[in-house]
């Protein structure tokens, strides 16, 4: 089954970190990536551009609506993901205890739910 672990963390506590203490957290994302592909569990994971690069989106009355900026103000911002292939939620869970960024932010777990598309 596919989960989604989404990596919450503080980005304006990240980006001020001594620039060692960046590269070791980097140095810690690289050998937790390359166990996923050793392990078979990855499948995609990506890090996100901070909240300051994001826009939201909404149609209201049929009409586009654009902020800049995330949906909402919150101490923890959505910094990246990786998307795993996993037997259960346990096994998601222990991907996720292992994400570097787990020690300091927070790792939402979410099945990703399948869609069987409709046959034409």
């Amino acid at each position: 089954m596919k989960y989604l672990l989404m990596i919450y963390e503080n980005e304006k506590a990240f980006e001020s970190l001594p620039e060692a203490d960046i590269q070791r957290v980097m140095g810690e994302y690289a050998t937790f990536t390359e166990a996923l592909h050793t392990s078979g569990n990855f499948i995609a994971g990506e890090e996100l551009e901070p909240t300051a690069a994001a826009t939201t989106v909404r149609i209201r009355d049929g009409k586009r609506l654009t902020t800049d900026g995330p949906f909402a103000e919150t101490r923890e911002q959505l910094g990246g993901f990786y998307l795993v292939d996993a037997r259960d939620l346990d096994e998601a869970i222990g991907i996720a205890s292992r994400i570097p960024s787990a020690r300091h932010g927070s790792i939402e777990v979410r099945p990703v739910r399948e869609f069987t598309p409709p046959e034409a």
